[in-house]
């Protein structure tokens, strides 16, 4: 099957976004806790969540244009300048899925969808306790992509919580053991399976793929 740029231009909206959201594989799957000036929590799950360096350590993720829709957790960030990232794990998938709905401003989706407010003393946005790797954020600049007017948050980490037998010596976080998720497109979730591990790569030391 090949598409050209008109027929992906051409193809009804909602196949197209189911299309274009999978071809980059599978995303990590977070859910980005902040909350409001009158101290309402808000919840919502993004799958577009990259790293930008470690030092300092920096994290980035998409924001979907403002004027499409009402972007709580871009209001939320821009007034408190802090918010959190949980990862998703199979227990709480569907919950995490379903915070995505259009809830009203003042709802609460960590009580809609039933998952748990944890907050860290000095820090004001809300960790989602059911998750085992947390990470607070604290806001640095926003990137506007001005091609499709979405918006690229950078925040820096704060504060990583994580399960003590998920990192190696070597500082690795082993996804696996925590039964992290991924998404493929809009609504498909993914466990997370490492196949292999390999040493850091250098030219005078390649493997003899030809003969292997």
């Amino acid at each position: 099957m090949h598409y050209t740029k008109e027929d992906i231009q051409n193809t009804a909206r909602v196949k197209r976004l189911n299309l274009i959201n999978s071809v980059t594989g599978v995303k990590p799957a977070n859910l980005i806790g902040t909350i409001s000036d009158s101290g309402s929590p808000n919840l919502a799950i993004f799958s577009s969540l990259v790293h930008l360096g470690s030092n300092p350590a920096l994290l980035g993720f998409i924001m979907r244009p403002r004027h499409e829709v009402r972007r709580d957790t871009f209001e939320n960030i821009m007034s408190s300048k802090s918010f959190t990232i949980n990862q998703v794990h199979p227990e709480f998938v569907a919950n995490a899925h379903y915070t995505s709905a259009k809830f009203d401003k003042e709802e609460s989706e960590f009580e809609k969808c039933h998952l748990t407010e944890e907050y860290m003393d000095g820090f004001t946005a809300p960790f989602v306790k059911e998750s085992r790797l947390k990470i607070g954020m604290k806001f640095e600049e926003s990137i506007p992509i001005e091609i499709n007017n979405c918006i690229m948050i950078v925040g820096s980490i704060q504060h990583l919580i994580i399960d003590d037998n998920a990192v190696d010596e070597n500082g690795q976080i082993d996804l696996q053991r925590l039964k992290s998720v991924g998404i493929g497109g809009l609504n498909r979730y993914y466990n997370l399976t490492s196949i292999d591990k390999f040493p850091y790569a250098r030219v005078n030391e390649l493997p003899d793929f030809f003969n292997s």
